[in-house]
């Protein structure tokens, strides 16, 4: 028995599935049928027969599922709909103007006819939505007759889901605010005999709704008296006036809207102002116009308390629907509920305000300024005080997530200081709003919001749109409010200065900030007193970005006389402290601070006290930091007691800069060997140990430095020399003060190798550490004169040569015979080949099989002519040797 009813289920499973096939098949297939006849005539039935073929196929099973009956719905409608008025097809051929008539009422008949077998075919409420959705947008069609044929088909989807009723909507009504709202603006129609008819849907849906309400109550209610009750309650149609139709409508629906539907109902209305005054006429526009705005206003005036929660999407809504919107009445209404809603959720609106795309564009500026612009407006104080707020937040979420809240706040600030009403209220809180905007520039440095970010588009060149930038639009931001504010000489000072560039970049932010604040205290700002009184608590909160931007304003506000007034613990005891911080810019801003007070009598004792703490506070510091210090410090070194200075001070200065002689910007370079020479002068005999070791460690360093070909940095190294020369009392060769290249001068290199072996013997081993380390700079100059120093120096160093020390020279400059430029290549072969011909000859290792034809002569020294030498150790075979081993090596 189970055997047989298993074969009669699978029979009667497979009869589903072909019925299914079947049905689909044939539903595709009128379908094609219809989207194949031509949208501007009607000359034939296939629309209508194939519309009542598919009237059939409703009545069979399987049903269809809602995206395939709205898939349907949508492919009919837009086929009969976008026929032109029966007059325009009648009179373009007017010889079948009755036939084109007759067929033309059979084809809608059989569309409706089509509608409502579909909702008997599927009686629920998504299957009644299915059949609303897609004839909703034809209600705000530019063309009447369009119009006309959306409102007909709703109001009899309506009548006959009326007369029907066959289920309970215990959640609402489906799309009840957008299908309200869309017959709402039709009954403000130019078109009387739309409107009256809308009305009817109206009064149709209500009954539906009201019947929906005492079916839950179980009261028997009669269909048709409570329809003509209401047909009497909510009419007659008023073609005079209709928007008194329209605020009758609205206040009697209460009761049947909720936060989603008073939404809908909000969003259809704006539907309503699509569209420009050439396509509707301008009588059509201007009463669509009035029907939106009454519909908007007197919604929000009743039910506006409703709407808190879903204000997100009024104002997302909102924003869309202003970009299809160009008449600039219609983008007025379309605004009007921003600062409705801003009136009495000021906090939501501000907040789902700031969810808007960045950069902004034209809408979403718009927006913002309504808040402002229009009555009723919010209370531009509370306004500020929230952007503020959000300014103060960081660009990060808990979870660690990049956040767009304060470029959003900074956006809309900018766009209210457009504003001129709003520039005296952004006064009363301006140093808040620089501060915040300053610290959000330092925040927003590298900072990407990908998901967020729109594409910059450039308006004057038909190129690709720009990438925004986050920071640069903060910068962007405060250079407005400094103008607003009346700052235009500080704005101007520091687009001169290069400041704005400075400030969004990670590595000279602080620069940016100090320039900034240096402007507005050399131009007397007269916000300056409030912003320092404001300073002193932000300088001890937030992370490091914080107090580094609240710490480079301060420190140049402490110029000010004003400065006077503040006790000592927050003015010199804060940069005594920072003096200890862990980050570079800190100790690099307090010094600057402290350079500050120091030009205050009554402070100048305290600072220098401080200066050994300044100094050893540069240490391990990157180089342009350390040349803003040390050009800062300067000023405390001039005015230094020269007998009372612990010279220690000074050592332990020029520590920290020569390690700086060989950084690789010029710009730090030059200044480190420049400050060296000065603090050098400071130096004043008896000269220490410490001394005259620092300085002895500065003559390889300098000599190499000054053949690198730069003649900036050659000038500053001739200089310093000279002072360390005049402070040890050396007697230096005097081409060793030369700028002149050694290229060819050899013994000049040898004279100077020897006096240095000679005068300082106990520091050859630091020289020639020196030169090796050197002989590894990355520019080629310095590997190249690092070289033939090398080969002028070991030699010298005959009598206390190690082994170790001689294999780490082999090493280095056989490794430099390989190096990527060709000349230092040629230099290591000859520095081998000087080498080779002092007394070393037997511990190194001859090239190619090469053998020593000659024994050493103990009194044997390099010269610079190779002709005492064996001609397999003339420097001419050594180059031809190795410039084709050198060209090998680039052709592998």
């Amino acid at each position: 028995v189970s055997k047989v009813e298993n074969v009669i289920t699978l029979q009667k499973c497979q009869d589903v599935l072909e019925a299914e096939g079947e049905k689909k098949t044939m539903m595709k297939k009128m379908m094609r049928q219809i989207q194949e006849e031509p949208l501007d005539s009607l000359s034939s039935t296939v629309r209508w027969q194939a519309m009542e073929t598919l009237t059939q196929l409703s009545h069979t099973q399987p049903i269809l599922g809602w995206q395939e009956r709205s898939e349907l719905v949508d492919t009919c409608v837009k086929s009969v709909f976008s026929l032109p008025s029966v007059q325009a097809m009648q009179e373009k051929d007017e010889a079948k103007a009755e036939a084109i008539q007759k067929l033309y009422q059979q084809t809608l008949d059989a569309l409706q006819t089509l509608l409502n077998a579909l909702f008997v075919e599927d009686p629920t409420p998504a299957g009644l939505k299915s059949i609303l959705e897609p004839l909703g947008p034809w209600m705000n069609s530019g063309k009447a007759h369009e119009r006309a044929r959306a409102v007909n088909s709703n109001v009899s989807v309506l009548n006959h889901t009326l007369l029907t009723l066959p289920f309970f909507m215990s959640s609402g009504f489906p799309a009840l605010g957008l299908l309200l709202g869309r017959l709402i603006l039709r009954i403000g129609d130019p078109d009387e005999e739309i409107g009256r008819e809308a009305l009817d849907g109206i009064i149709i849906l209500y009954t539906i709704l009201e019947l929906q309400k005492r079916t839950r109550d179980k009261e028997e209610t009669n269909k048709e008296e409570l329809y003509e009750s209401n047909k009497r309650f909510l009419g007659p149609y008023n073609p005079v006036s209709p928007c008194q139709n329209i605020l009758r409508v609205i206040a009697e629906f209460g009761d049947f809207l909720g936060p989603q539907q008073v939404k809908d109902l909000l969003l259809a209305a704006l539907e309503g102002l699509k569209g420009s005054s050439e396509t509707r006429g301008k009588d059509s526009g201007e009463m669509m116009q009035l029907a939106s705005e009454v519909t908007l206003s007197s919604v929000l005036e009743w039910y506006r308390h409703r709407v808190l929660e879903v204000i997100p999407e009024i104002m997302q809504g909102i924003y869309v629907q202003l970009s299809h919107i160009q008449e600039p009445r219609a983008r007025e209404v379309a605004l009007l509920p921003v600062s409705l809603l801003a009136s009495s959720f000021m906090t939501e609106v501000v907040v789902a305000l700031l969810t808007c795309p960045l950069p902004l564009d034209s809408n979403g500026a718009e927006m913002w300024r309504q808040l402002i612009l229009r009555k009723p407006s919010c209370d531009v104080r509370d306004l500020l005080d929230l952007l503020l707020t959000s300014l103060k937040e960081k660009p990060f979420t808990k979870k660690g997530r990049a956040s767009i809240v304060p470029l959003a706040a900074a956006s809309g600030l900018c766009e209210l200081l457009s504003v001129n009403s709003c520039v005296g209220r952004v006064r009363r809180i301006y140093p808040q709003l620089l501060l915040a905007l300053l610290i959000q520039v330092h925040y927003h440095i590298g900072l990407n919001l990908p998901g967020r970010m729109a594409f910059r588009k450039d308006t004057k060149k038909d190129t690709q749109p720009s990438v925004f930038v986050p920071v640069r639009w903060v910068v962007k931001v405060v250079k407005t409010l400094l103008l607003r504010m009346g700052c235009s000489y500080e704005a101007t000072f520091l687009e001169d200065q290069g400041g704005w560039e400075l400030m969004g970049q990670a590595e000279n932010h602080h620069r940016g900030v100090s320039l900034l604040a240096r402007a507005m205290v050399h131009y007397s700002c007269q916000e300056l007193c409030r912003i320092l009184y404001l300073l002193i608590p932000l300088l001890e909160r937030g992370d490091e970005k914080h107090k580094i931007t609240a710490t480079a304003f301060f420190v140049e506000l402490l110029q000010m006389e004003q400065v006077r007034r503040i006790p000592e613990e927050y003015s010199l005891g804060r940069m005594a402290e920072g003096l200890n911080h862990q980050e570079p810019i800190m100790k690099v801003l307090c010094i600057r601070g402290l350079v500050i007070l120091a030009r205050r009598t009554e402070k100048t004792a305290k600072v220098q006290a401080l200066l050994p703490s300044m100094v050893k506070g540069l240490k391990s510091m990157d180089g342009l930091l350390v040349v803003e210090a040390a050009h800062n410090l300067k000023t405390i070194l001039k005015g230094q007691d020269r007998k009372l200075t612990d010279s220690s001070v000074y050592v332990e200065m020029l520590q920290i800069l020569l390690p700086h002689f060989s950084d690789s910007r010029e710009d730090v370079r030059s200044s480190c060997i420049n400050l060296y020479g000065k603090v050098v002068q400071k130096l004043r005999s008896p000269r220490t140990p410490a001394m005259e070791e620092q300085l002895i460690s500065t003559l390889v360093p300098l000599l190499l430095t000054m053949q690198e070909g730069n003649a900036k940095v050659s000038q500053k190294c001739m200089k310093t020399l000279f002072h360390c020369s005049c402070f040890m009392a050396w007697e230096l060769p005097k081409r060793a003060y030369s700028r002149k290249s050694w290229d060819n001068q050899q013994q000049t290199v040898a004279k100077i190798c020897k006096y240095l072996v000679t005068t300082h013997q106990d520091s050859a081993f630091t020289f020639l550490s020196q030169s090796l380390e050197y002989a590894k700079n990355s520019r080629a100059s310095l590997r190249k004169y690092s070289v033939m120093f090398i080969g002028s120096l070991v030699p010298c160093m005959e009598s206390i040569m190690t082994e170790d020390r001689l294999n780490e020279v082999k090493a280095a400059l056989e490794d430099l015979r390989h190096d990527p430029e060709a000349l230092v290549c040629i230099y290591a072969a000859q520095a081998q080949d000087h080498i080779l011909a002092s007394c070393w000859r037997n511990s190194w290792p001859l090239p190619h099989g090469d053998s020593w034809v000659c024994d050493p002569v103990p009194t044997h020294r390099w010269s610079p002519s190779c002709e005492n030498l064996p001609t397999s150790h003339q420097r001419r075979s050594w180059i031809m040797q190795l410039l084709g081993s050198w060209k090998m090596s680039l052709k592998q």
